[in-house]
């Protein structure tokens, strides 16, 4: 007898999918890294934001109509077959972008114990394995609960943020600061030091990519795929930019480095208070992004299952959760490995490496794709210039990386 096959469930509109998006980046960049990001930009953090925003631009635009011509689950993986037809090649895509995501959650997760330290003093492979358990089950409830859990810790990080930049709004003496000294001179060595530090900056825009891979459980994906992508990356830029201004006028660059929680110290710099609000916000985004990329990790196994890539059991869906529960298991089990094993800027600057390799990979697809297939009517198309100059800023940043570390 055959086993029955469940499909996924198509239950996320383009307001939980652009939350689903911010909650990730969110998660995964400003609450964590930011106090890094200063460290190796100093005053100039926010043009490596910028900066790694216009790097970021480029790829979410072909992401954008990638998604709108192939509305599946596999993302990366599926496109890249699509435009080789290799089967070698997709498998290694989504190899790569299972352990990026899966890298990603780890670094995360060291956000995670700087700000719970705040309320409770536990050993990092206690709270990690507890919080991983907890991802791991609200995963396995279904994908209509974990997006709306997702929404829901959204919202406070947003509102965290805001409240940052309020405070600072309110607290910081703007008539006596020189905001001269905030733009950077035409030095080379000066644009050395925000080009590295927007490689890091660009791991806390990682997020927009992972949208792709729960595009089957999205009300009309086709639509919907594309304007959630650039909602997000667009609302988030902004915020960054103005976090980023904020924490450098309360904290000194090489200060702000050292914290494993930069937005609470932040907050205690300026209101002179404990950062009791701010550290239970941070804790929920760094949860968030947590949540969303176990989740993305999980959809991109199925799909991959799905086209007969690796071994079946990570395809099959529960009859009542309508989730792969065997692939939601494994990807927490990988992310709880690589916390405890891995520091936190190792962790960031190989994700943000694997990244660059699957995004040139994804506008090379797109150009192949362009120029054998004909665009069909329905779905968001872009200029061949925008994939080319994605390649080009990508294949750059690699080398910026590479030639810093000689």
């Amino acid at each position: 007898m055959l086993e029955k096959k469940f499909n996924l469930k198509r239950d996320v509109s383009l307001t939980l999918l652009v939350f689903y998006g911010l909650g990730n980046i969110f998660g995964a960049g400003i609450y964590v890294l930011v106090g890094k990001i200063a460290g190796i930009s100093g005053i100039y953090i926010p043009f490596s934001f910028l900066v790694a925003c216009i790097v970021v631009l480029f790829t979410a635009l072909s992401y954008a109509e990638l998604s709108s011509r192939f509305p599946y689950s596999a993302g990366e993986a599926l496109y890249a077959k699509k435009a080789f037809n290799s089967k070698t090649l997709s498998i290694a895509i989504g190899v790569l972008i299972s352990l990026s995501g899966i890298i990603s959650s780890a670094t995360i997760l060291h956000g995670f114990n700087g700000y719970v330290s705040h309320f409770i003093n536990l050993p990092p492979y206690i709270t990690s394995t507890l919080v991983i358990t907890v991802l791991c089950i609200v995963c396995i409830l279904g994908i209509g609960h974990s997006v709306k859990v997702a929404s829901i810790l959204t919202v406070i990080e947003i509102f965290g943020l805001l409240y940052i930049i309020f405070i600072g709004i309110d607290k910081l003496p703007f008539e006596t600061i020189e905001f001269s000294k905030l733009i950077p001179p035409f030095e080379i060595s000066v644009w050395h030091t925000i080009i590295l530090g927007a490689f890091l900056a660009f791991y806390a825009f990682i997020g927009f990519e992972d949208m792709v891979n729960i595009a089957e459980e999205v009300k009309k994906p086709t639509k919907t795929m594309p304007k959630a992508i650039i909602i997000a990356l667009f609302v988030s830029t902004i915020i960054y930019i103005l976090v980023a201004i904020v924490s450098i006028l309360a904290i000194e660059p090489n200060t702000l480095a050292k914290t494993n929680s930069p937005l609470a110290d932040v907050y205690t710099k300026l209101t002179q208070k404990e950062p009791v609000l701010l550290s239970f916000i941070g804790t929920f985004a760094v949860l968030n992004g947590a949540l969303i990329q176990i989740i993305m990790v999980s959809r991109v196994f199925y799909g991959m299952s799905m086209n007969k890539w690796i071994p079946n059991i990570f395809s099959k869906v529960n009859e009542k959760t309508r989730t792969p529960i065997f692939a939601t298991v494994f990807a927490s089990i990988s992310v709880l490995i690589f916390t405890l094993w891995l520091p936190i800027l190792t962790l960031a600057n190989l994700t943000s490496f694997l990244i660059f390799v699957i995004f040139t990979l994804m506008n090379i697809a797109l150009i192949k794709i362009k120029l054998q297939r004909k665009t069909p009517d329905n779905i968001i198309s872009y200029p061949i210039y925008i994939p080319i100059i994605g390649i080009i800023i990508n294949i750059t940043m690699i080398a910026v990386q590479f030639i810093s570390l000689l």
